[in-house]
């Protein structure tokens, strides 16, 4: 019987290694192969999330091309319009901002800058789109107050101009002067839908910068701090944290 125990406890001294050898042969190919597919997933979902971005550039192009054609619309009723009151300007950066965007997404955009130019060129658009957040929202005060003051006024033809007056319980009692404008509907009603129309365009621009802006600190804070916070459990998975 001591015999036979001695072999058992051989078999079993001599199958824990063998077992501990094998576990992690095991365990190492399946890491090895589901490595490459967690990276290919990765670099799937980052080449999906660039969509995102490139799509926010599209809009951007798109609403700034809008506010500039109704902004020269609105210059076009009257030669004495402010150009604060017809925010074409506003547009123009908008679009100046959805070009470098285009570009930067469409020829080389890479979540983690490898070269100085992407980090350069990512910088330059998150500013951009900063001012393109400031402006167009100046553009919609603009907007706003004008149309204010005109749903309190009362407007007159006179020759080739319309005068417009707050009325006199109104503080500030002035008159504006609209230059070659023969019919106040023009002004009462045509210019006033402009002016809710560059409200709204403006507003929807602001915010898209906004999401520009986001989307540009995420990808270059938010990515690479989880990244490395992922590696690092990964790694050194039930080691203690250094510190």
């Amino acid at each position: 019987m001591g015999k036979d125990k001695q072999p058992r406890g051989q078999r079993r001294q001599g199958g824990l290694p063998a077992t501990d050898a094998t576990g992690p042969d095991d365990m190492g190919p399946k890491k090895g192969k589901g490595a490459p597919k967690e990276c290919g997933e990765e670099e799937a979902r980052t080449c999906c999330g660039c969509r995102f971005p490139l799509l926010l550039a599209l809009l951007q192009l798109a609403l700034g091309i809008a506010v500039t054609v109704v902004g020269f619309l609105m210059a076009s009723i009257s030669s004495s319009l402010l150009v604060r009151d017809t925010p074409f300007w506003a547009g123009i950066i908008v679009c100046l901002v959805a070009y470098l965007g285009l570009f930067m997404l469409c020829v080389s955009y890479q979540v983690d800058e490898q070269t100085c130019i992407q980090f350069v060129m990512k910088l330059l658009y998150f500013l951009l789109s900063a001012l393109g957040l400031m402006v167009c929202v100046l553009a919609a005060a603009f907007a706003a107050h004008h149309y204010s003051l005109l749903t309190r006024v009362t407007c007159g033809a006179t020759l080739d101009s319309c005068h417009c007056k707050l009325s006199s319980s109104e503080p500030l009692s002035r008159t504006f002067v609209y230059r070659d404008v023969p019919d106040c509907t023009s002004i009462t009603g045509t210019f006033k839908v402009f002016l809710l129309t560059q409200m709204l365009l403006n507003l929807v621009s602001g915010l898209v910068c906004l999401l520009a802006c986001f989307v540009m600190w995420k990808h270059r804070y938010q990515v690479f701090y989880v990244g490395d916070r992922m590696y690092s459990l990964t790694t050194s998975e039930g080691q203690p944290p250094k510190v």
